[in-house]
């Protein structure tokens, strides 16, 4: 389904500067806004003259996905946004770019709303206490890397057996107004990434759970593996200590805490 009634583009500006007091480089983000469509991942993906920096974002979608196929609730007043990453040969492996999101989420969500009991869990959801207050969806297509981003800024959804939580009882922040926040900071951590990743892994644990918290792990819908947060490989996967003292290191899954 193509996007209904877009707007016109909006810019976003800003720069990065990286340590040293080096001068900075500028980056430009394009924010298109629509009224609804089935998926902005989808849209994008099939948007073979969309670039790196540009952005789509619904004010409500039909087809909203998460992570193992399964259906996000997209209700008017919360955040459904996708951007493009174009793979570089210089680049880190792109399974990274999952931390790079995390990073970027919850840096953009500190701008919007004092919120406390900000954490990232594991690639890249963010919860706000116990509930998960946003989640990110990675899909690769050739060289091109899309990135979708759903955040409860008025809605939590009711999900069978999950908690979730949303931004409106601390604060009431638009999809308008957060759009160029998040942008912004995922056009920082962008830059982050391809100039250090062990910085982008660092900030990423600073934000996350810590050593040694109980995670449960699903591999797939009916095999899980329970043991506790043992820190991140140097490509940014998980390390998971079982109670026999192994640690699994692990590519792709869906984590609990608990």
């Amino acid at each position: 389904m193509r996007p209904v009634r877009q707007s016109a583009w909006l810019s976003a500006d800003h720069t990065h500067r990286p340590s040293g007091g080096q001068c900075g480089e500028h980056l430009l983000s394009r924010l298109r806004f629509v009224e609804r469509t089935g998926s902005t991942n989808a849209d994008l993906i099939a948007d073979r003259a969309a670039a790196e920096g540009e952005w789509l974002i619904a004010g409500q979608q039909d087809g909203g996905r998460g992570r193992q196929g399964r259906g996000w609730d997209s209700p008017p007043g919360n955040f459904h946004g996708s951007t493009i990453v174009q793979l570089r040969d210089a680049d880190a492996p792109p399974a990274t770019l999952s931390l790079v999101a995390g990073v970027a989420l919850i840096r953009a969500v500190e701008v919007a709303a004092p919120a406390t009991g900000l954490m990232l869990k594991w690639p890249n959801d963010l919860l706000l206490g116990p509930g998960k207050l946003a989640g990110v969806l990675l899909e690769r297509s050739g060289e091109r890397v899309v990135a979708g981003f759903g955040v409860n800024l008025a809605h939590a959804p009711n999900l069978p057996g999950r908690a979730t939580s949303a931004l409106a009882p601390i604060a009431l922040v638009s999809p308008e107004a957060f759009a160029p926040l998040l942008a912004a900071s995922f056009a920082r951590e962008l830059q982050r990434w391809r100039d250090d990743l062990p910085a982008t892994i660092g900030l990423w644990r600073e934000s996350a759970h810590q050593i040694g918290t109980p995670l449960t792990v699903h591999t797939a819908p009916d095999e899980k593996i329970s043991g506790t947060f043992d820190g991140l490989e140097p490509d940014g996967r998980l390390r998971l200590r079982l109670e026999t003292g192994e640690v699994r290191v692990i590519h792709a899954a869906d984590v609990m805490l608990g």
